[in-house]
């Protein structure tokens, strides 16, 4: 019998351009990769925001994505949500504004192949939510990558 390999968690610690900006481009290797995706947050008002500001991103580029109210989130390649449901079979969650991973973690286990917290490093209460959910998976013995954003906008990993 072979066991699930534990799901990798990593944080992405922004500081140098908004979360509007930089989320697009992950979103888009995810999808890229062949993984469907769900972004939760933790107020439906930010999932709304995050949904237009997700249509209207670029010019060149198309991210398809719907919230539960668009109707067949099970075709979403990418799912907003401010829940605990997986509807589309993601591979990958991503977690901002301080949507907490624990919960997803206990509720489905080995669903997912990686997890992505990113928290806006200049919004102390989203840096101390960060810092509280290391603390507590490390203690779990997760298994964590820490991605810091350099002056360019890149990501250079730290942990």
């Amino acid at each position: 019998m072979s066991e699930t390999p534990p799901v990798e968690i990593s944080f992405y610690h922004l500081q140098m351009q908004p979360l509007e900006r930089v989320l697009p481009v992950l979103l888009e290797r995810s999808v890229a990769r062949g993984w469907n995706v769900v972004l939760q947050t933790v107020t439906e008002e930010r999932c709304v925001a995050l949904n237009e500001a997700l249509w209207t991103f670029s010019d060149e580029s198309f991210l398809p994505h719907g919230m539960a109210r668009d109707g067949d989130p099970e075709f979403q390649p990418i799912y907003l949500t401010n829940g605990l449901e997986n509807p589309n079979g993601a591979q990958i969650r991503f977690f901002v504004e301080g949507a907490e991973i624990a919960p997803v973690l206990a509720d489905a286990a080995g669903v997912y192949e990686r997890l992505v917290l990113m928290f806006d490093g200049n919004n102390e209460a989203e840096l101390t939510l960060a810092r509280a959910q290391w603390k507590a998976l490390k203690g779990q013995g997760a298994a964590l990558s820490y991605f810091q954003q350099t002056d360019e906008g890149r990501w250079e990993k730290k942990a």
